[in-house]
């Protein structure tokens, strides 16, 4: 996400994001080993900027649940937010693609919202006619609902921790561990932007209960 009008990637990782065993398709229950890693998103390069971190506490793995549909809504009372949902992919150049301003998008080499392993959810922070949807996402604390709608219902999160942290920096051990667990991530675009857009992220981290 960028300052508008123009575009540029969310940020980078430094290692492979987890998908489940169908990337694009639902994929189910991984009872042996981690999943195979696919191709993670690649960043732009910027100074880090000192923030605050909350830790991402334990949480017990969940029962096991059905594979969930395709992804098509996202709601987040706690800031107003109710949105359609697609998938975004990689970019030629190994970065992730953003959602239309406006829209929030699915990570979707990797796993679907709800089922196992960490899903990524992007949206701009500010777009050409303001503020957009995931404007105010650093205001989530722990224990705000996320709601994502499929095409088999609904699959409920509730948020653990946030930070804000340079794009250069971003904590893949956290964003993607290699975990059967449902987990969400919601990834913005922060920090004071300047000509060659935004520094940093906020990331918030949440997982299905």
């Amino acid at each position: 996400m960028t300052r508008p009008p123009r575009r540029r990637p969310l940020g980078r990782s430094v290692r492979h994001a987890v998908a489940g065993l169908a990337l694009v398709a639902a994929a189910t229950l991984v009872t042996g080993p981690p999943p195979t890693p696919a191709t993670p998103p690649t960043a732009t390069t910027t100074a880090p900027v000192p923030v605050e971190v909350s830790a991402v506490p334990t949480v017990s793995p969940p029962s096991p649940q059905p594979p969930v549909g395709r992804p098509v809504r996202l709601r987040v009372p706690a800031l107003d937010v109710d949105v359609a949902l697609g998938p975004v992919g990689l970019a030629p150049d190994g970065s992730m693609r953003t959602p239309d301003f406006g829209l929030a998008g699915w990570y979707a080499p990797g796993p679907r919202p709800g089922d196992p392993g960490p899903a990524v959810v992007v949206a701009h922070v500010h777009g050409p006619d303001g503020p957009d949807v995931f404007r105010d996402l650093a205001a989530l604390r722990p224990g705000d609902v996320v709601v994502v709608e499929h095409t088999r219902g609904t699959v409920r999160f509730l948020v653990d921790a946030s930070e804000q942290v340079a794009k250069t920096a971003l904590p893949a051990e956290r964003i993607w561990p290699r975990t059967t667990r449902p987990l969400l991530r919601l990834v913005t675009c922060a920090g004071t932007p300047d000509d060659r857009g935004y520094p940093d992220n906020t990331v918030v981290y949440a997982s299905r209960r």
